[in-house]
């Protein structure tokens, strides 16, 4: 079992590597201009009240407070979440499609090592990878709040609220992408399905501020763990327990299904 997860997390370690080097480089150059906007709150806020409602719906501004270093976090915070769940959607559409894709998949179940513990072990590797950008993220999230906020002081607890919800916010996105891979007949490329996955739940998130009511998007995991709500409240919106309860789901369904999937042979 050990094994199994040292050569999964190997495996994606270049990507770890990648994707939170390129997080950390959105924190630095997003907040490195925190104080242009900070000192020109006003004016940037009367510039943005004669562009279109729906575009600011559509990027998260239309509830941003330009005054106040965290309001000015969240906006930018929102990126980082897209980032976060492309990562972990490629984890969890990868996990088991890329072995069948391979035709390694039988090499790996002829070992005297259950599926179960298989997918317990590429699970922790996916887990570990995922953490490893999380703390990266927390880290410069402090960096960079501490060097370019000017000397404008923020409540911290509302802040480490914030970073809190990545975790959860990543898993949903790791669990759902394993369980619709193994929904399927074959994932051949993962990009289209975690893009697919990300930016219709986004879409589906901005949909109900647009037409002004709520809909779907009550099932968004980017409307459940929102920047601005977490940091104007300093709590979780209660719709958050949906995306636990799709963990949940999600990881059941996925060693239900991989117990019983007919893996392709290499012959």
């Amino acid at each position: 079992m050990m094994n199994i997860y040292k050569h999964e997390f190997k495996a994606i370690l270049r990507t770890v590597l990648i994707w939170s080097a390129s997080i950390a480089a959105l924190l630095f150059v997003f907040m490195s201009i925190s104080s242009t906007f900070s000192k020109n709150a006003v004016v940037v806020s009367d510039m943005l009240s004669n562009f279109p409602k729906q575009l600011l719906i559509a990027f998260g501004m239309n509830q941003m407070d330009f005054g106040s270093v965290l309001g000015y976090f969240g906006l930018m915070f929102l990126f980082c979440q897209i980032c976060l769940a492309i990562q972990a959607a490629n984890y969890g559409f990868g996990l088991v499609s890329i072995e069948e894709n391979e035709f390694t998949a039988d090499f790996l179940l002829a070992k005297p090592v259950g599926r179960g513990r298989i997918m317990t072990s590429k699970l922790l590797a996916a887990l570990t990878g995922l953490t490893i950008t999380n703390l990266v993220v927390w880290i410069c999230s402090f960096v960079t709040l501490a060097v370019f906020n000017s000397g404008a002081t923020y409540e911290t607890k509302r802040l480490v609220i914030l970073l809190l919800s990545i975790l959860p916010f990543q898993l949903v996105f790791l669990t759902v992408g394993i369980l619709i891979s193994l929904l399927v007949k074959r994932v051949r490329n993962v990009t289209p399905f975690s893009m697919g996955l990300v930016f219709g739940l986004y879409i589906l998130n901005i949909f109900g501020d647009m037409i002004g009511k709520k809909s779907l998007e009550v099932l968004s995991p980017f409307r459940h763990f929102n920047p601005n709500y977490i940091i104007q409240n300093a709590a979780y919106d209660p719709l958050a327990w949906i995306s636990v309860a799709a963990i949940v789901i999600s990881v059941a369904g996925s060693y239900f299904l991989y117990n019983r999937r007919n893996i392709p042979s290499a012959v």
